[in-house]
């Protein structure tokens, strides 16, 4: 409780210095609307169902991406950990592509796939994929080395050693991984709708601004803001909570 007292009284705080600020008409009310007008804004998208529609088709696309990024990261972490060869020549090239900023992979998506919903996947996926390879590869070289030296003495080997011993003692770091992969796909996948007419959060904003519109250009980000936090908090906290606590790892509650 004192948690969520400390959690509602930050909240309350940031919203009444929004207020305050709005109030003092430093900008102008267009350009900075008060929390109230926003709440409006976003009450209103709500009820049209404008809001609920570009959610809908936003995280429609987020979960095609994200689970290609999974498919796709997690094995190359793997073999990134296990094997020379991909430790010593693709994990350089894994790591300069990290580097490399989700949105820059537009123009060649666009070129690619023209203005699809393809050109938004692959944005999202090169935005993800290399993330959750990297966060793979930690997690299985942070595997205590005592354990595959007792699996060695037992005689655990081969598959059964990698799906039996391996892969489960680096799920944890695995699992936070993925966590840092979604955050990075939804990143990738907003900044990739704001360009073109895909239906989604991003048109949204778009709208907002070709038409002035600063409260639902505001109310918007909210809703993006709210949708993150509940799905990090429902979904991936839980079950990283859980894992953690199964393996030990934290106390019980």
């Amino acid at each position: 409780m004192k948690q969520h007292a400390q959690k509602l009284l930050l909240v309350a705080l940031l919203l009444g210095a929004w207020e305050l600020v709005a109030r003092l008409g430093i900008w102008s009310p267009h350009l900075l609307p008060g929390p109230m007008t926003v709440a409006q804004s976003l009450g209103a998208m709500l009820v049209d169902g404008r809001l609920v529609g570009a959610a809908g088709r936003s995280l429609g696309r987020l979960l095609r991406a994200y689970l290609m990024s999974a498919a796709l990261g997690v094995p190359l972490g793997l073999l990134i950990s296990r094997i020379p060869f991909f430790r010593n020549a693709v994990k350089p090239v894994v790591m300069g592509l990290q580097a490399l900023p989700s949105i820059c992979w537009l123009p060649l998506a666009l070129l690619w796939f023209g203005l699809t919903d393809g050109a938004i996947l692959f944005v999202v996926v090169m935005g993800s994929v290399l993330g959750i390879a990297i966060a793979t590869e930690d997690s299985v070289n942070g595997v205590d080395p005592q354990l595959t030296r007792v699996a060695s003495t037992l005689g655990v080997r081969g598959l059964r050693f990698q799906f039996g011993v391996l892969l489960p003692a680096a799920l944890p770091g695995i699992v936070t991984g993925l966590k840092l992969g979604w955050s990075f796909a939804w990143r990738a996948l907003l900044a990739g709708e704001l360009l073109f007419v895909s239906g989604g959060l991003g048109q949204l904003l778009t709208v907002g601004r070709e038409l002035m519109d600063v409260p639902q250009v505001m109310a918007v980000m909210v809703a993006i803001v709210i949708i993150g936090i509940t799905v990090d908090r429902v979904l991936f906290q839980t079950v990283e909570v859980r894992l953690r606590r199964r393996w030990g790892l934290t106390g019980a509650a």
